[in-house]
């Protein structure tokens, strides 16, 4: 038996919205926010190769220096939790060596029994590479962490608003992304939604389903 109902995941979804204006003075509770980490964490990706960092942000100074380097939207700041998306630049065969160990230690196997796994793996970055799409594959990959992290916040009735209205240059400045080899492509603010938000009581504007949905 599922843990929550159909009706509870369409009612979730329904009730989420890009959150504008968040309550600073609501905070996600420890127990809640261990969860949507862990949602960031057990995202899946293309081979697992899991090619991001999620950045929390919880220092008030760099806050309003990312709300600056967000054309000055306060969504950063007043939030209860900043989450900066970022994915690997220029995967290679270092990060598949990690990954490969990784999944050794995990699933308790030889590194020599996953060399065949790895080929396959390699031989797709490699082409990847090659058409000049490699960090856009990755970059995806970011994006499917991205919903599943918003989904799990409107399951447990946090508010979120995804932020792609960024400086992603300044933002890797702010965070000294530099060195470390990842670059920003988008973030998410996390908390309670502010009384006063105009958008909280806007009616959703989708598409009929006859239009989005087609059965083949």
């Amino acid at each position: 038996m599922p843990s929550v109902s159909a009706a509870a995941v369409t009612e979730a979804l329904q009730w989420r919205y890009a959150t504008k204006k968040f309550d600073p003075s609501k905070k996600v509770a420890k127990e809640t926010w261990a969860a949507l980490e862990q949602a960031l964490v057990l995202a899946p990706s293309s081979y697992g190769l899991q090619p991001w960092k999620f950045f929390v942000v919880d220092d008030p100074a760099v806050r309003e220096r990312l709300s600056a380097a967000s054309w000055g939207q306060r969504q950063p700041v007043d939030c209860s939790h900043f989450v900066v998306f970022t994915a690997r630049r220029n995967f290679d065969g270092t990060d598949l060596e990690r990954f490969i160990n990784r999944s050794a230690e995990v699933r308790r196997v030889t590194h020599e029994s996953l060399k065949g796994y790895a080929k396959v793996i390699s031989g797709s970055l490699e082409r990847a590479r090659s058409g000049g799409a490699l960090d856009s594959w990755m970059g995806r990959q970011v994006y499917i962490a991205l919903g599943e992290f918003m989904t799990a916040a409107a399951l447990l009735r946090v508010d979120t608003c995804p932020m792609e209205g960024l400086d992603p240059a300044k933002y890797d400045e702010i965070l000294g992304l530099g060195s470390q080899g990842y670059g920003t492509l988008c973030a998410c603010a996390a908390g309670y939604r502010a009384s006063d938000d105009k958008y909280a009581s806007e009616p959703k504007v989708r598409f009929k389903d006859s239009e989005v949905l087609l059965h083949v």
